[in-house]
């Protein structure tokens, strides 16, 4: 059953500059995330294995890092994959979306934890829907801000606004600390994740983005940032302050 959670708490308020094709524009960082637990395949232990000397051998994660698997080669090999990418595009239309996802961007990702941060110098112009593989590690999703814990589990899938800060920390712990990913802990996610433009007003209207709210602000500059009231966001890596 999906969730959708929009907690009305405005101590500070998050503001996003984004490019807008050829111009700067600002809208609102929601504090909507919407959730669900769906029924997606296990991915194969022969494909599990794959990824695991992927991580440790060519990623060589760190705790708190997040990082790209190659999508085109895990394709090859996860005959399920079409069923996962299904389950996604289904929940995304039952809550509004139509087909935004078939047109959208899609990344293989793994992490090991997530340091607190937020996306909006990078994707400020997108929302994300990540569908997490990996089964249950004792781990959750953080948004400190906005107060949105989700726990994740195999079939887990989250939209949300990327300039909200978040971080993957311990079930058990109020902020990230890497001792809590040390290398001989199996404490990995892999997802699947897509960039879903925050303009298309599907993605708009499900976040309850406001555009064009600070266009003085926004003329002034050149790079995509996130601000909150009126100075620039830094975010604490461990506490998400």
């Amino acid at each position: 059953m999906s969730q959708a959670t929009h907690l009305h708490r405005d101590p500070t308020r998050l503001t996003s500059y984004f490019r807008g094709g050829s111009v700067m524009r600002s809208r609102s960082v929601s504090d909507i995330v919407l959730s669900a637990v769906l029924d997606v395949p296990a991915p194969s232990g022969r494909l599990m294995a794959d990824w695991e000397r992927e991580i440790s051998v060519r990623l060589g994660l760190e705790p708190g890092d997040v990082e790209p698997l190659p999508l085109p080669r895990a394709r090859a090999r996860w005959p399920d994959y079409r069923h996962c990418v299904q389950a996604a595009s289904d929940w995304t239309r039952a809550i509004g979306l139509e087909e935004v996802i078939a047109t959208s961007d899609i990344a293989l990702m793994a992490c090991r934890g997530a340091r607190y941060h937020h996306d909006g110098a990078q994707y400020g112009g997108a929302a994300f829907c990540n569908l997490f593989l990996s089964e249950d590690k004792g781990l959750d999703v953080h948004f400190p801000v906005s107060g949105h814990r989700i726990p994740l589990v195999r079939g887990t899938v989250l939209l949300f606004d990327t300039g909200q800060p978040h971080a993957v920390i311990r079930r058990d712990r109020g902020g990230f600390n890497a001792a809590d990913f040390a290398s001989d802990l199996d404490c990995t996610q892999v997802f699947l994740t897509w960039e879903l433009p925050i303009e298309n007003i599907d993605v708009a209207r499900a976040l309850g983005v406001d555009f064009d709210i600070e266009p003085s602000i926004a003329s002034r500059l050149e790079e995509e940032q996130v601000w909150r009231n009126d100075a620039p966001m830094s975010v604490c890596p461990e506490s998400g302050t």
